[in-house]
């Protein structure tokens, strides 16, 4: 027995409508999948923040060719910032510099990120877990010493910190070290560092106090100095070089201003198998400088 002519019309519609839906579905998806996102700081020649930015204010590369910047708006997601906090013997007489200034950089950027305090004396030690809580995290900062007979492991903290950023889910992430010229005690090699920070997508935003002279014949020293020229500028931060600790109030309330005046740049990637190896930002127009990283979170090609 044939069904009634209404009953098999609705049943072609309700199909017709399936594919329809599962059609603009996929071309979604499709089209999410092509859109990439990478959080960027901008600042003039003075380092200050430049507002006001568009798409024409960005040049985005995959390795090597130029994709198109769909939109610009100001980055208002979440931020974990690994405060990483020398207080090695080198460090005794910076130590008031250190409590001073990271007290205000830690009250600048607790609103809405979380941030961790972590020392670098002989082993890395977390001093206070992420929290967005300003008086834990001043009385964390102001609270710290310099430990007799110690060395630094720079490196040590930077790889753990990266990897226990892994675990968590917030889309921008940052380690800022702020370090002083003594003894490095590590068994990693600088690479692998690097290759940590650009595969989790974390930028390096490195300060440094004193000369830090290079040593081919010591195996932690060699391979800092290598990090502090790699890191920063292949992960999308910085390094901040100071001869004096004097500088540290103004150089850390620079780049609170910058991590906090950061733009989302939404930018198109053709259909792919498979993703590109370098993803680049630098800047579309005269007299600015630009830096950042890919968001976390985001998978495939």
């Amino acid at each position: 027995m044939k069904a009634p002519r209404s009953i098999r019309v609705a049943t072609v519609c309700a199909v017709a409508a399936a594919l329809v839906a599962s059609a603009l579905t996929s071309v979604s998806a499709q089209r999410d999948r092509r859109e990439r996102t990478l959080f960027v700081g901008a600042v003039d020649d003075e380092g200050e923040p430049v507002e006001g930015l568009g798409p024409d204010a960005f040049v985005v590369k995959e390795d090597g060719a130029r994709r198109e910047v769909l939109r610009v708006s100001p980055a208002t997601e979440p931020m974990d910032i690994a405060l990483l906090v020398d207080n090695s013997t080198a460090a005794s007489q910076e130590i008031t510099f250190l409590r001073s200034s990271l007290s205000k950089f830690v009250q600048l950027m607790a609103t809405g990120n979380k941030i961790a305090v972590i020392t670098l004396a002989d082993r890395p030690t977390i001093r206070v877990e992420y929290t967005d809580d300003a008086v834990k995290l001043k009385d964390g900062v102001t609270s710290l010493f310099s430990t007799p007979n110690s060395g630094m492991t720079l490196l040590d903290a930077i790889f753990e910190s990266v990897n226990g950023l892994r675990r968590r889910e917030t889309p921008r992430a940052v380690v800022v070290p702020v370090v002083t010229d003594g003894v490095e005690f590590t068994t990693h090699y600088f690479r692998d560092i690097v290759n940590t920070l650009v595969k989790n997508r974390v930028p390096l935003h490195l300060v440094t106090i004193g000369p830090f002279y290079h040593d081919e014949s010591e195996h932690g020293t060699r391979e800092r100095s290598f990090l502090l020229d790699a890191g920063p500028r292949e992960s999308g931060g910085q390094r901040i070089s100071l001869l004096s600790p004097h500088g540290l109030d103004g150089a850390m309330e620079k780049l609170a201003k910058e991590l906090r005046s950061q733009y989302k740049v939404v930018y198109s990637r053709p259909e792919s198998l498979i993703p590109p190896d370098k993803v680049t930002v630098s800047a579309g127009k005269p007299g600015l400088t630009v830096r950042g990283a890919e968001a976390r979170g985001e998978t495939g090609a």
